[in-house]
């Protein structure tokens, strides 16, 4: 691992700002591309299913992209890689917004994935580095918090955007905002050397740890009900609410306020029981998801709902922590590789809700269909505590 700084050398609070406006860049294009559907659909001259391969090609780039950058950048100082990263996502979301066609919209968004779980990974670890170690759930979930801010104003701007200005908008703010971070993270993020023992092949250890695999599981899983849901709210919202496209940026909002609400109030309680948190967070979620099947047809039950279900979002940080506790020295690769598993929900979520949709069970089944993949992840949480205390008791006797 890397040499920690002193928790007091570096302006922490400084720092964690610059990372979350990587989270927030983010955040922005992941979320508004699901928001602006309905509109790059007809742009490009294909339909909601097949634009909805677009979100999924972000997320494939994201799943390859994670473990590859992280092994590869193993031997790198963080701060230059954090860089590299923004600089990298601000090109390939630029290129985005020019785009001519759908297939060239499928190469763009997948190469804007790739640098999307690296960065978070690396940005996680040097913000846990600089606060004691009892806070580090609440460190992560300051860099999380970018992300989740940009659901309250940079998706709702982003949506605003595409339909006064043409979807391509959307896309070039967050090239700006890319850039605008790797120039802050470059000025005022701690200048630590790499650790001359960092290695790919350390960092590929971590795989050999049933815990991570099982923590990952956990994401890849549980985390696809809020994107199944999130990715059709727009068109549950003008098809089934019957509301006009002016109530779209203020639902998207008041999700990501339900997003940034449980990113600062659940890494709280995780900071005292971590795994504990995350199961309760679960069940949470498989029963919000279910409620919004039958709120979707109201606006303000949806909305209500909606928010209730942006409370599931602080798993990102409750799982970002538990790999730092079972990966062992591969903790770069383990950090990003949680981004992997959340994308590759990303990628479930929308491919079953579409399907559900398609089978002709109307845009509030993607509630239901959200409530089984949360559940699902709850049911992978309890074989990581089953397995987690059986191996406890084997090695308790021993000491």
């Amino acid at each position: 691992m890397q040499s920690r700084p002193q928790h007091h050398s570096y302006p922490v609070g400084l720092v964690h700002f610059a990372l979350a406006m990587g989270g927030f860049a983010i955040g922005t294009t992941e979320f508004a591309t699901m928001s602006l559907l309905p509109y790059f659909a007809p742009g490009l001259g294909i339909d909601e299913p097949t634009a909805g391969h677009v979100i999924s090609a972000y997320a494939a780039g994201v799943v390859v992209g994670a473990p590859l950058l992280a092994v590869l950048g193993a031997r790198m100082p963080r701060r230059r890689l954090l860089v590299l990263l923004m600089a990298v996502f601000a090109l390939a979301n630029g290129l985005s917004a020019l785009a001519p066609t759908y297939h060239w919209m499928l190469l763009f968004r997948f190469i804007s994935g790739l640098p999307h779980g690296a960065y978070f990974g690396v940005a996680a670890l040097v913000a846990a580095s600089l606060v004691p170690h009892e806070k580090r759930t609440q460190a992560v979930g300051r860099v999380m918090l970018g992300l989740t801010v940009a659901t309250v104003i940079g998706v709702p701007l982003a949506n605003w955007l595409g339909q006064v200005a043409g979807w391509r908008w959307g896309f070039a703010v967050v090239a700006a905002l890319a850039a605008a971070t790797a120039a802050t993270v470059f000025a005022v993020a701690p200048r630590v050397p790499a650790d001359a023992d960092a290695s790919p092949a350390k960092e590929l250890a971590a795989l050999k740890q049933g815990q991570v695999w099982l923590t990952l599981g956990i994401g890849a899983i549980g985390f696809g009900g809020m994107f199944c849901v999130y990715t059709y709210v727009a068109s549950t919202l003008l098809e089934v609410a019957q509301v006009s496209d002016g109530w779209i940026p203020v639902v998207l909002a008041i999700f990501g306020l339900g997003m940034t609400a449980g990113n600062i109030i659940v890494p709280r309680f995780a900071d005292r029981a971590l795994m504990p948190t995350a199961g309760a967070l679960l069940l949470w979620s498989t029963a919000m998801l279910a409620l919004y099947s039958v709120m979707a047809g109201n606006v303000w039950t949806l909305t209500i709902t909606v928010f209730a279900i942006g409370w599931g979002g602080a798993l990102g940080a409750i799982l970002q922590t538990r790999l730092m506790d079972v990966a062992k020295d591969g903790q770069g690769l383990a950090a990003a590789l949680n981004h992997s598993a959340f994308n590759i929900a990303n990628a479930i979520g929308p491919l079953l809700g579409g399907m559900a949709i398609a089978a002709g069970w109307g845009f509030p089944s993607t509630g239901l269909v959200g409530a089984g993949l949360a559940f699902g992840g709850f049911l992978v949480w309890l074989v990581a505590i089953t397995v987690d205390r059986r191996s406890r008791s084997v090695v308790a006797p021993a000491c």
